[in-house]
């Protein structure tokens, strides 16, 4: 596969957003979870692009290489205007793929504040409603390095393994983590994400008023969506997928077995196979919608 090409993008409050682009033709955006990196996509993004699709890998304002905000502001308004800004900056026409943070921001995205960019939307393991408990579970394994970091990729890879409830890796297998972390000055390893992300957003993100804004964004859309929920998923329960069918009745609800709310981690074979089916379904859509254009012509 070639490499990536390394795309700068900038959003109206002046940060630069990093994202690597493969392939050409219909471009996919793919937006990751809170304290994960554009690298979490990269088998995703060069199937895809070897199926006739651009693929575009986003880094969120505060993660990898994009830049850190001053401000702090990580509140998912401000990443669904991102979401929005970067689809302009693509050429709209997008088919938006979001894991967990990636996912409800884009809520606001493709439901406030620019729907005429985006052609269809699959959200990973996330809605409005999402599990307080499991949200919190997540953040504390996030907090709870902030500070001491890790002095090799062993230490965080048995961190991740108690945080999934795994098996550790053998020693010495653990290379792969190597792309979310960078070496701190003292010479500890600490995760490639600011950390007010984590700090100014502990509590904020699970306001009453903010799932009610996210469910009213859901309603809004109106374009394809897709969520595909891992079956072993903490944040998104029983409970969770009929609220969501609720408010999106017509949008499709995929169960991915033996995942948890790292779907694509957890089983990415199946998590493949959906999007495929997914986005060929999307696409027999459009054409068929075109196809009826023409023919009343």
């Amino acid at each position: 596969m070639t490499k990536p090409e390394i795309l700068e993008l900038r959003t109206s409050d002046g940060l630069r957003l990093e994202a690597e682009s493969y392939g050409a033709g219909p471009t996919i955006l793919l937006a990751h979870g809170g304290g994960q990196t554009r690298y979490s996509w990269r088998g995703v993004a060069q199937a895809q692009a070897e199926k006739g699709w651009r693929t575009v890998a986003l880094d969120l304002r505060g993660h990898g290489a994009s830049d850190w905000d001053p401000a702090g502001d990580y509140s998912l308004e401000r990443y669904g205007r991102d979401i929005a800004e970067v689809a302009q900056q693509l050429g709209g026409g997008i088919y938006h793929v979001g894991a967990s943070l990636g996912g409800n921001a884009a809520l606001a995205a493709v439901g406030r504040y620019a729907p005429e960019l985006f052609r269809a939307l699959v959200l990973v393991d996330v809605v409005p409603q999402v599990d307080k408990t499991g949200v919190a579970e997540v953040l504390g394994f996030m907090g709870s390095h902030l500070d001491q970091g890790f002095a090799d990729l062993d230490e965080a890879s048995r961190a991740v393994s108690a945080y999934r409830k795994q098996a550790p890796r053998p020693a010495g297998q653990a290379s792969g983590l190597a792309r979310y972390l960078r070496r701190r000055d003292d010479g500890r390893l600490v995760w490639h994400w600011d950390p007010a992300f984590v700090r100014g957003r502990r509590h904020g993100r699970l306001t009453p008023d903010l799932a009610q804004r996210l469910d009213r964004d859901l309603r809004n859309i109106t374009c394809p969506v897709l969520l595909l929920r891992g079956l072993d998923s903490n944040l998104v329960t029983d409970e969770a997928e009929a609220a969501f069918r609720r408010s999106a009745p017509e949008a499709l609800v995929w169960h991915v077995d033996d995942a948890g709310h790292m779907v694509v981690g957890d089983n990415n074979s199946q998590f493949a196979g959906d999007l495929d089916r997914f986005l060929n379904l999307v696409r027999n859509r459009e054409t068929a919608i075109a196809n009826q254009g023409r023919a009343n012509a």
